[in-house]
């Protein structure tokens, strides 16, 4: 039942609470620590938390809240007093009945400018708790200067060391090529890709397609022009990223709770390379002003950073010398019994009975009898976003995989997994393009790529990981992933789409034929893996941007 409030208070109350008579609503106007803070109590008060909120914060003379809150609801308050006012309240509410999770109850959005490659992996590889956005290699082109430099990090460990200026020698290189294939490969694909050859979709309610020449409405012929160039520009930057070195400077943007930047500042202190620290700095002093209290205990951990290097130093002893593997994608280990697991706990779900119990049904199963039960518990998906349930998480499958760090970047991303990347490296080889070979630019792109492999090899041996800066995307790195079923449907059905990078729409679709070769049935519920290739992949995304823009603008002018 909805608690009743006097006139005054729901009017102090509507300024922090979006209602006063629903039992659902959300906070307003208020700092994320007092927010944490307020949740924390919350959960040990029988009192609703509007209540809560009026009796022991508001209301709470020895709390100064009103000298906390002005900065968030605009009176004028100078913000670092307000937010040191906010950081002691919490304190005080924490240590009187905190604990560990309270960090996760308020949260803060950092924008991360100007990093290497090395480092958004590092970044983005905290799971839990963060949301992280990256540039896109894909739709943007990398051949601009800055105060007449390329966007590349000068790593301050190589740049005192006697490999600087080869180090500047080879990054400028890699991005001269880049730049100077941009138009020629642009103006390849236009030759071989004419716009004439492709139909676009007119009307997204039949999902009528035409070929462009008999178009003849000249606003959607122009929608089909700009789709048609949106997809050249990005099949183009699909094809040059691969000269790009991870010393290339990006920015992302993370949304993260309290707990998660906590741990993400201690693997970045804790980490060898000296960006990742100076990250650190930065990232922790920023944070201070919005969310202190939850980053407070944030500092170097020995046991991180020595566990890294003296199991680095051992296992780099005994381990034989380095060979690369011939396949790019390895099905290591998987669950024999897959489809009973799965079966086992969907019963459970629905029934009485106990794991066990379930479990000895199963074995019961005749062959139809199993498939028609799979059949059911998949129902009837309309498309990829549709999910399976639960019980689809307890089959497991663990793939050795070999691919460009390109395409690493791209499937790092996904977090409801278990995956491990070694170092990067020139060992493993690179990838080279078919297109450019076939557009006569593979001269230019392994020249610039064998400049900087050898530069690679000259350092590794005194700077080893400061090497890895000067890698082009195009060298294969290894890495394992290790995925439930469930996990795979969003995985295999997202990153084989039609408008995905053709490196990882190949390295998905082999991913998924090896899932097809020891459970073939449960393959076959991965009804959306697209096994197809195509010329201009993105071009029906595109042409749906087109379609959606023109929209907006007809709703914007109709207003």
């Amino acid at each position: 039942m909805v608690e009743s409030f006097s006139e005054s208070e729901k009017k102090i109350l509507l300024r922090f609470c979006s209602n006063i008579d629903k039992p659902i609503f959300v906070l307003k106007n208020l700092p994320e620590a007092v927010k944490g803070a307020l949740f924390s109590r919350y959960s040990r008060s029988a009192k609703g938390l509007r209540r809560l909120l009026l009796d022991e914060f508001i209301q709470n003379p020895d709390l100064d809240f009103q000298d906390i809150v002005e900065r968030e609801i605009g009176t004028g308050m100078d913000a670092l007093v307000a937010t040191k006012k906010a950081d002691t309240f919490y304190a005080r509410v924490l240590d009187g009945f905190g604990d560990d999770s309270v960090g996760e109850l308020g949260g803060a959005h950092v924008a991360i400018e100007d990093v290497s490659n090395i480092a958004t992996k590092v970044l983005e590889d905290a799971r839990l708790g963060g949301s992280p956005l990256e540039k896109s290699s894909r739709y943007v082109f990398f051949d601009q200067k800055e105060n007449g430099e390329y966007r590349f990090l000068r790593e301050p460990t190589i740049m005192a060391s006697e490999f600087a200026d080869d180090y500047l020698q080879v990054n400028n290189l890699l991005f001269d090529t880049y730049s100077k294939l941009v138009q020629p490969v642009s103006h390849f694909f236009e030759e071989h890709f004419p716009i004439e050859n492709f139909s676009f979709i007119v009307d997204y309610t039949t999902k009528e397609e035409q070929k462009f020449p008999t178009i003849s409405d000249e606003t959607i012929q122009k929608r089909a022009q700009n789709a048609y160039h949106a997809s050249i520009r990005a099949k183009t930057c699909d094809v040059l990223r691969y000269l790009l070195p991870v010393s290339t400077l990006t920015n992302l943007g993370i949304f993260g709770n309290g707990r998660f930047f906590e741990y993400l500042l201690r693997k970045l202190y804790s980490n060898p390379l000296k960006e990742m620290n100076q990250i650190a700095d930065c990232m922790h002093t920023e944070l201070n002003t919005v969310i202190q209290p939850f980053v407070r205990r944030a500092k170097p951990d020995s046991y991180l950073s020595d566990l890294y290097q003296e199991s680095r130093n051992h296992i780099q002893k005994i381990v034989p010398p380095e060979k690369t593997p011939s396949n790019s994608v390895s099905l290591v280990h998987f669950d024999p019994n897959a489809e009973e697991k799965v079966l086992t706990h969907a019963l459970f779900e629905h029934s009485r009975l106990s794991l066990e119990q379930c479990q000895k049904m199963v074995s019961t199963l005749s062959s139809e009898e199993k498939a028609v039960l799979l059949k059911t518990i998949v129902g009837k998906r309309r498309t990829r976003r549709d999910k399976p349930s639960r019980a689809f998480e307890n089959a497991f499958y663990t793939f050795s995989l070999l691919g460009d760090y390109g395409m690493y970047r791209d499937l790092q991303r996904h977090r409801v997994l278990t995956q491990q990347r070694q170092e990067i490296t020139v060992a493993h080889g690179f990838e080279t393009p078919a297109e450019l070979i076939t557009a006569g630019f593979e001269k230019d792109f392994v020249d610039a790529l064998k400049s900087a492999e050898d530069l690679y090899n000259r350092m590794y041996p005194k700077l080893s990981l400061e090497a890895q800066y000067v890698v082009p995307f195009a060298y294969r790195i290894q890495w394992y992933i290790t995925m439930n079923l469930r996990e795979a449907f969003h995985f295999m059905e997202l990153r084989s789409s039609k408008q995905g990078h053709p490196s990882y729409r190949r390295m998905t679709q082999q991913m998924y034929h090896e899932i097809e070769k020891v459970h073939p049935t449960l393959a076959k519920l991965l009804q959306f893996v697209d096994l197809n290739s195509y010329d201009l992949a993105r071009i029906d995304a595109e042409m749906r941007s087109q379609h959606k823009k023109g929209d907006r603008e007809k709703e914007s002018k109709a207003a």
